[in-house]
């Protein structure tokens, strides 16, 4: 039932799904300077680093990545502020349990910069998505989304704390769904079985 969280940097959803009491056998960063690293160790979660800089290829790096969670034997892969691209390869390999957070309410805005692109686009709400990743780049089937309005006189930074808020909040929820077998990916929808369902719509609204 145990989930494997990959992290780059300070890892505040990280924390957020650790403060949600989700099972975490380990925390992985493909950078030894990540900060989250230092809080999973506090939290007795095991912390481990795969430097990405260490290996000549993408794929080189992944196979050693994909090493080291195996190790863990665990459920659910999630992304958590993971900079890295993966290979397709990589993606493959975990297939349909492999998940990640975007700070966008995909398909709008993929890839970088979401907040001040949301702004220079008028754009009059904005938010997170947790989605199942594919090898197109944010663009696997959705399993929640949680939206916030974009006020007037929003600055970037202003707007990426209140989607973040969202995010810590629709992350955990969103493994503890798939960990709780609630999860069906059908094509390239995703459907929330029972109780949940109407939730989850809710959240894409």
């Amino acid at each position: 039932m145990s989930v494997v969280l990959l992290i780059s940097g300070r890892g505040s959803n990280m924390q957020a799904i650790l403060d949600a009491g989700i099972p975490v056998a380990a925390v992985l960063s493909n950078r030894a300077d990540a900060a989250g690293l230092a809080l999973a160790a506090r939290r007795g979660v095991p912390a481990v680093v795969v430097e990405h800089r260490d290996f000549a290829t993408r794929e080189a790096f992944d196979a050693a990545l994909a090493a080291a969670i195996d190790r863990y034997a665990p459920r659910l892969v999630a992304l958590a502020g993971f900079l890295r691209v993966l290979t397709p390869g990589f993606v493959a390999r975990y297939a349909g349990r492999l998940v990640n957070i975007h700070p966008s309410l995909l398909p709008e805005f993929p890839g970088l910069d979401t907040h001040a692109r949301a702004l220079a686009a008028g754009a009059k709400r904005h938010g997170c998505t947790v989605h199942f990743v594919t090898a197109q780049l944010d663009h696997g089937p959705i399993i929640a989304q949680a939206g916030v309005p974009v006020l007037p006189g929003d600055t970037e930074q202003a707007l990426a704390a209140r989607v973040l808020e969202q995010e810590h909040r629709i992350y955990p929820q969103a493994i503890r769904w798939f960990l709780d077998g609630q999860l069906a990916i059908e094509g390239e929808r995703v459907r929330v079985k029972g109780a949940h369902a109407q939730l989850a719509a809710g959240d894409r609204a």
